[in-house]
């Protein structure tokens, strides 16, 4: 399976917009990460269209609250319809079992003994400093925690919080992020 692991950054916020819509919101930074040849692609708004060729190849999109942010905004740029390809939303996973939503970097301290390098509006206030190197540098950090969070997922079927002190367990059901062996695939573009 070729898995392809994204996060984006915005240059502003819901209230910026006056909106709770992903859609009104612009793109600073991307990343997608590529199982397939284990490298990393992190691209400012300007250079979006450098993702299109890898996420057009995977078999499953994985991401961290992808089904209710990244896909929706990333499909306003992108010129085919990306929900046309399997996604895995850890966050959604998470949800289902646990009944809640939680942050990234608390699932990531508890599992695999990652922290999170910033926060999403730390990475707004870069884009309007015009710190690019620090957005890239954050966003790369976050999908190499959300692959690993993936990859233990995965392999366990579950993930870990924190829960004040304690650390707590998270049942997940994986058994439809695996896509058959004989899949056929209907992608949007012809990559």
């Amino acid at each position: 399976m070729r898995y392809v692991v994204f996060d984006l950054e915005t240059q502003n916020t819901f209230a910026d917009v006056g909106s709770n819509d992903p859609k009104d919101l612009s793109i600073s930074v991307g990343c997608a990460y590529d199982s397939l040849t284990d490298t990393y692609t992190t691209v400012t708004i300007d250079e979006l269209h450098l993702l299109w060729p890898v996420l057009e190849k995977a078999d499953v999109l994985v991401g961290y609250n992808s089904d209710h942010f990244d896909i929706p905004l990333l499909n306003k740029y992108y010129p085919g319809d990306l929900t046309h390809i399997k996604s895995i939303d850890i966050l959604s996973a998470i949800k289902m079992s646990l009944g809640r939503r939680l942050r990234l970097d608390s699932v990531a301290q508890a599992t695999i003994g990652a922290k999170k390098s910033g926060n999403g509006l730390m990475a707004i206030t870069w884009w309007r400093e015009g710190d690019i190197a620090s957005i890239k540098k954050y966003c790369t950090q976050d999908v190499k925690v959300t692959k690993e969070i993936f990859e233990y997922a995965l392999e366990h079927k579950k993930v870990f919080f924190k829960d004040g002190v304690k650390k707590r367990e998270i049942l997940l059901d994986t058994s439809d992020w695996v896509p058959p062996e004989n899949h056929s695939m209907t992608f949007s573009l012809p990559f």
